[in-house]
This record gives structure tokens, C-alpha cells and sequence, in this order.
């Protein structure tokens, strides 16, 4: 609950979560206490009896978190609150569509739509879980908000917050154009990606190693309170030397990444006892044809993901620092990264450094891994900008003869 208030994922008095665990108890956030001061004492317990624990009452949406646990045995966790973009689409009865990239998809599971009844009510509960029964994971709930289910809580967190970042990156991608969305073979393609690396037990990490682990994490984390990052989605990695990198693992809650986790990569080895992102193979590609790239960073920002799922292209000629940390701004066609034949190293270079992923975010290369991160920041402000500026006027971009005054100011030819 910290996290979904901290990320303004929620309000002060909206939106609850249970545990449901192996005796049947429910564990429930309290009604009518400070959800952005909620401590561990303030959580409810509902026996499988019906007798409560607690110094509180449940929250008053407490049935239909019973409801759908009695439908769903595999749910173990229960996510329900008011995101801006889910409630967008809750008011106007509409579900997000996730093939908007492959991670968002697989990620949110089974979308439904669950009629409107009255909070709290036996009603509402009935109409939850008719959805849930039917095999939805993640539910818009007409004009109320949102409910997701998992496995555990962990889970059930991870597929709330794709879900509302699919749906932030569908409002602003309608203020663009046409959105394009995946079809199941282009999603069965990214699903069958995977990475062949033989588990070996490295040397001793050297202080150089050390430090770029300690970067890695605090950029990656810095990544998701900027909201760059999400819990499931990016992939960060900078070089050891010329033969090994360091790379964000899979699987792993991005925000809680600590140096530990990292996994060196070095040719077809990958440090065991641990899972490589499924990107490596992509990054290794582009370190291996491109020396002065030190950082790669894989991710999914909201705006500059907008451009992915649409045709309209990114122009980044609108103030002197994008130009200058951008230039030309490459669109690589789906599913070149999930290939073997190191393409994607084709659309990156010291003059272009960033690039379009369609459907699948972006891609920033950087000197260090400050440099990486910094651009990365650039390129997702830079189309936030654009995208506002769409509903001011039409956008003027910086003439050639501008461009060129650049180019010789900053060195850039």
C-alpha cells in the first residue's frame, strides 16, 4: 500500500488489499485509516469463521475480496484501487486493450469488465467475482476503479501496475494517432525469446565491478520513483570490459534490486545461480559492435512508449538539450531485439543513440551509466512535451540552420 500511494496510485481513503493465506484467513487493510500511514498493526485479520482481529474494522469492500477468493482457489492476493487512467477507462466503460507490448500483456493476464453495483454491497461482490469466475485476472470495474488478482501479493502488485501502465500509455497514445497492438503471433514471438548462457562462477569482483553494480541499482531504483521503470519491465546493463557486462536479472522486482542481484555476463556465460534479463543477448550485441557504448538501458517510459504503439515519429528537434543528448531519434521495427542475427546493434551509434522500439518502448545507450540514465530521462521528457504540446498547437521543431549551429557548438558532426 506504500508503494501504490507513493506512486499517486491511489488517495488517502481509496482502495484496499487482502492476503487471503493457508488457514483461509483474510488479512485486510482497515476501513477509514490514512492509507499513506498505514503500519503493519493497522491490518485486519478475518478468520475463515467470520470473526475479526483487528484494531479495526475491515474495509467496507471486504465482500467481494471474499467473493472472489471463493471462486478463484489460485488467487492468494488482492489488489483494488482508483488509478487516474483505469478509472478513465472505468468511466467510460471501456477495458484496456494489453497488446500494446509483450510484457503488458503477458504481465496483466485475462482482461474483464465487471458491471456497476454499489460499493460495499453483496451486489457488487456477486458481479466481481461472475468476472473472475469467467478466468480474469484484471478487472475494470464500471465506474468504481480497478481489482487485480495474483498468486501473492507481490504478484497481485506487479500486475496492477502494468495494468495501469497500460492504460496511462493507451490515453496518451489515442492523443497521437491510430494505436497499433500486437497480433499472437508477434506476441507468441517475443514469448519464445529465450537466453542459452552456460552458468560459471566468476573471480572475485573487482572495485570497478563493484561500483557499477552499486550504480546500476541506484539508477534502476531511481528509474521507478521517476516512473520510468516498473516492477516487471526494463532491462539495465553496463560494461565490466570488453569481454563481460553486468545486467539486471529477470523476474525481479526492479525497485528492490540490490547489487546482489546483478548477473555478470561474460560471452555464452552468464555468474550462477542466477537468470539474466532476456534482453542480454540483445545488449551484448550492441557492446560487441559498439566500444564507446559503457551502459544500455532497456525500458518502457509512458510517453516515449505512446510513439512505440503508433506510427508518429519522435522529433526531438524542440529544445537544445534533446537535440544535443538525442540527435535523430532511430524506429526499429518489432521483434529485431528478440532475433539472433544482432540487428538491433544496426540502429544505435555514437550520433544516434537512442531509438524507438515499436511496440516494445525504447532503447538509450550512454557512456556511463549516468549518462544512460540521464538520456533516458531526456528522451521520456522530451516526448511528454511533445505530446502536451499536441493540445496547445502544432509543434515547431529547430530549423537546419539551427541544428547545424548546434552541431558545431557542441561538437556533434
Amino acid at each position: 500500500m506504500d508503494r501504490i500511494y507513493r506512486y499517486r496510485m491511489t488517495t488517502t481513503s481509496g482502495g484496499n488489499l487482502s492476503i487471503r493465506d493457508d488457514n483461509g484467513d483474510i488479512w485486510v487493510t482497515p476501513a477509514r485509516v490514512d492509507k499513506g500511514k498505514l503500519t503493519r498493526n493497522d491490518i485486519v485479520c478475518v478468520r475463515a469463521d467470520g470473526t475479526i482481529d483487528g484494531l479495526h474494522p475491515p474495509s467496507s469492500e471486504f465482500p467481494f475480496h471474499k467473493a472472489i477468493y471463493q471462486v478463484r482457489p489460485n488467487i492468494h492476493a488482492i489488489v483494488h484501487a482508483h488509478p487516474v487512467a483505469l478509472v478513465a477507462f472505468s468511466i467510460c466503460r471501456q477495458s484496456p486493450n494489453t497488446r500494446l507490448f509483450p510484457q503488458a500483456h503477458s504481465v496483466c493476464g485475462e482482461v474483464g469488465f465487471a458491471p456497476y453495483a454499489c460499493p460495499g454491497s453483496e451486489a457488487l461482490g456477486k458481479s466481481i467475482a461472475g468476472t473472475f469466475s469467467a478466468g480474469c485476472d484484471s478487472v475494470i470495474l464500471e465506474n468504481h476503479g480497478v481489482i487485480v488478482g495474483g498468486p501473492d501479493l507481490a504478484r497481485a502488485f506487479e500486475r496492477f501496475e502494468a495494468f495501469e501502465f497500460a492504460g496511462k500509455i493507451l490515453v496518451k497514445a489515442n492523443q497521437l494517432g491510430e494505436v497499433r497492438f500486437l497480433n499472437d503471433d508477434q506476441l507468441q514471438q517475443a514469448a519464445a525469446r529465450g537466453v542459452d548462457f552456460v552458468s560459471y562462477a566468476p573471480a572475485a569482483a573487482s572495485a570497478h565491478e563493484l561500483e557499477l553494480r552499486k550504480q546500476l541499482c541506484e539508477f534502476v531504483q531511481r528509474g521507478c520513483r521517476q516512473r520510468l521503470f516498473i516492477s516487471t519491465e526494463g532491462s539495465f546493463s553496463a560494461r565490466v570490459d570488453n569481454h563481460s557486462f553486468l545486467i539486471t536479472p529477470t523476474q525481479n522486482d526492479r525497485e528492490k534490486l540490490c547489487v546482489e542481484d546483478l548477473v555478470l555476463v561474460q560471452g555464452d556465460q552468464r555468474e550462477s545461480g542466477k537468470q539474466a534479463s532476456r534482453a542480454s543477448r540483445a545488449h551484448q550485441a550492441i557492446y560487441e559492435k559498439h566500444l564507446q557504448v559503457q551502459a544500455i538501458v532497456f525500458a518502457h517510459p509512458v510517453n516515449a512508449t505512446a510513439f512505440s504503439v503508433t506510427n508518429e515519429s519522435l522529433d526531438v528537434r524542440t529544445i537544445p538539450e534533446s537535440y544535443v543528448f538525442l540527435r535523430d531519434v532511430q524506429r526499429v521495427p518489432y521483434g529485431i531485439q528478440y532475433r539472433d542475427d544482432d540487428r538491433i546493434a544496426d540502429f544505435v551509434s555514437a550520433k544516434n543513440p537512442a531509438a524507438i522500439l515499436q511496440n516494445d518502448g525504447v532503447l538509450v545507450t550512454g557512456s556511463t551509466v549516468l549518462d544512460a540514465f540521464d538520456r533516458l530521462e531526456v528522451l521520456e521528457s522530451t516526448a511528454e512535451a511533445v505530446i502536451n504540446a499536441g493540445a496547445i498547437g502544432e509543434v515547431s521543431v529547430m530549423s537546419s540552420d539551427v541544428i547545424n549551429e548546434h552541431g558545431t557548438a557542441f561538437n556533434l558532426n
